[in-house]
């Protein structure tokens, strides 16, 4: 036999044990929980969340305004969170701040403002109001013409959208779809970089330039080609940036204190349970409490409310969501430097030794 190939006993003592019979049971159900947990993570959201709290402006008398209150209260219960207004300018600027997503305005010629671009499902409800608004009026109108013997009034509760969707996106599914790519891509960049690159300092500078290169490319892709995004491309860019920085500095942050077990934070914080309680596709009240309130301070929360905000809501104040992802960032570095230096120190104590 020459020397260059292996004998059957090199083979068998180099060869990995198989696998014993008892322990493939667990694996398969552990597997199967893993399936069962992105099933719920993805399904929960949408299965358990209700129409309910919408924040909405009323325009008109303390009794027109107690009324439809009642009248809406009694057909709807608990679908709206009533916020009074002085005047149709001041619920557009309610609306145009992104405190409430739509506005009733009574009186002679009635209207409900609605701002698609804050929320398609909130517009489609408050198109709904519209119509139920008209039918009554034009009842009660022609209850009143009845008694008195004159002729009854058409009246039409005319809907306006304040803040339409842009025409390249005007069902807003690519807005509320960007939430995703968004963790993906910060996700890549957090593992990616942890298993490619040696050395958390490096890490760290390869993040920044990976960050900074793929939010120019994502920004580019998302509002110079599809039209998704609208506004200040480069501030789009930036909060992209951002947002993958907040999730890829997490990563490599855990990963350099705990080792490569810490890319799991990715996975499991930001997929399983940041993305479906981000409120990307419905209004942060219809999530059960306190979900959609906790979904914002998690970085596909905040990132997909910033997006938002900064495409169709220029008046909006945005100083929450930079924030949080800021600070997530800011997070991840300083747990990145904490790892960086205590490896530095056990390196210097064991070459001592």
């Amino acid at each position: 036999m020459s020397e260059s190939q292996p004998s059957g006993a090199d083979v068998a003592r180099t060869a990995p044990p198989h696998t014993p019979w008892n322990r493939l049971p667990i694996v398969g159900l552990m597997m199967a929980l893993i399936v069962g947990v992105l099933v719920l993570a993805f399904s929960w959201p949408g299965v358990t969340s209700e129409v309910k709290n919408l924040p909405v402006a009323i325009v008109g008398s303390a009794d027109q305004v107690a009324q439809l209150t009642a009248a809406l209260d009694e057909k709807q219960p608990g679908v709206l969170d009533v916020r009074t207004a002085a005047d149709e300018a001041q619920a557009r600027e309610l609306i145009e701040t992104r405190e409430v997503y739509g506005a009733i305005v009574l009186g002679a010629s009635p209207e409900v403002l609605t701002s698609s671009a804050g929320s398609t499902i909130a517009t489609q409800l408050l198109t709904g109001v519209a119509a139920s608004i008209q039918a009554q009026a034009n009842a009660a109108a022609g209850a009143a013409a009845a008694a008195s013997g004159a002729q009854a009034p058409v009246i039409t509760v005319a809907v306006t959208d304040v803040v339409p969707l842009a025409a390249t996106d005007a069902r807003g599914v690519g807005l509320a779809s960007a939430a995703f790519p968004m963790v993906i891509g910060g996700m890549i960049g957090g593992i990616g970089l942890t298993i490619a690159v040696a050395g958390v300092a490096r890490r760290l500078v390869a993040l920044l330039i990976y960050v900074v290169a793929a939010g120019a490319v994502a920004g580019g892709i998302l509002q110079g080609w599809l039209g998704i995004l609208q506004g200040d491309v480069l501030v789009n860019m930036a909060a992209l940036s951002l947002a993958f920085l907040s999730i890829g500095g997490t990563i490599v942050g855990v990963a350099a204190l705990v080792g490569r077990a810490g890319i799991a934070v990715g996975p499991i914080l930001f997929l399983l349970v940041g993305n479906p309680i981000s409120s990307s596709n419905a209004p942060v009240q219809f999530l059960p409490e306190p979900w959609g309130a906790v979904g914002q301070f998690l970085p596909p929360g905040a990132g997909s409310t910033l997006l938002r905000d900064l495409s169709y809501f220029p008046k909006a104040d945005t100083s929450f969501p930079w924030t949080v992802l800021a600070v997530w960032a800011a997070a991840g570095v300083v747990l990145a430097l904490i790892g960086h230096f205590r490896s530095s120190r056990y390196s210097v104590v064991e070459t001592d030794v």
